[in-house]
């Protein structure tokens, strides 16, 4: 097996940044993956003590289809984020720091109008991902159960609707499925596959138009019984892996 494609999240529900490589450590996540998000200002998020919230408490394309209309890019080098709407109206911030975040969250407030609830802010914490799961994983997917799901719903379902970190070929069409609790090696990183990726609304949203024009979830559970494309996997052993390199199944 080969990872095809490796993506970082920086900003949750908005783009993904394409990565030729990434260092993970033990229990962690890509390096920005998930590290900034739009809390709703009825979230309760408490940045001076962080938890895990379900992601409906943050702006996410579950509830706020628009959003696949942003682009942005985040340089970890600088601390830069750019955000750039679909009339052009860019803003570019230094978002490691107060004064920078409290201007990307009303740019995004602005954005979202009517949908944004109470006074939103947009927040980072050092060591903290705003990941949908509990802890800190690592999403992968199998480009042959892709391929079959658009076979048998006879039509295309653009990889950046299922917002997976790293995308694989050489496993048959869901193979995947049947690794939960196993380990993988990954280029220089061991992973434990921990559970099943279960697809919720967002993939409804068309990544080109922000247009909800599809039902994944009812597509999945109508053709295969279940709603799960993708697999989450936890870092047991930190490394370096990059497009190109092998994963192999590692035997119990």
């Amino acid at each position: 097996m080969r990872i095809e494609y490796l993506y970082r999240f920086p900003v949750k529900g908005l783009t993904a940044e394409a990565l030729d490589d990434a260092t993970v450590d033990v229990g962690g996540c890509i390096p920005w993956d998930r590290a900034f998000a739009l809390a709703q200002g009825d979230s309760g998020f408490d940045a001076a003590e962080p938890r895990w919230l379900q992601k409906t408490n943050f702006m996410c394309l579950a509830r706020n289809a628009r959003i696949a209309k942003l682009a942005s890019f985040f340089e970890p080098g600088t601390g830069r984020l750019t955000l750039r709407g679909p009339d052009g109206a860019t803003v570019v911030e230094q978002v490691l720091t107060a004064a920078g975040r409290a201007r990307i969250g009303a740019f995004l407030t602005e954005y979202l109008g009517e949908e944004a609830r109470g006074t939103p802010h947009f927040e980072y914490v050092d060591g903290h991902s705003f990941c949908d799961q509990r802890q800190k994983v690592i999403s992968l997917i199998n480009l042959s159960s892709l391929k079959d799901f658009e076979a048998k719903v006879g039509a295309r379902r653009h990889r950046r609707r299922f917002r997976a970190n790293v995308w694989f070929t050489g496993a048959p069409a869901w193979a995947e499925r049947d690794w939960v609790g196993q380990e993988i090696q990954m280029g220089g990183a061991v992973l434990r596959i921990t559970k099943g990726t279960v697809r919720c609304p967002a993939t409804e949203v068309n990544p080109e138009t922000a247009e909800r024009d599809a039902d994944p979830v009812s597509e999945l559970r109508t053709l295969f019984g279940h709603t799960e494309l993708g697999i989450h996997a936890e870092v047991v052993s930190g490394g370096r892996f990059a497009v190109g390199d092998a994963i192999e199944l590692l035997g119990n």
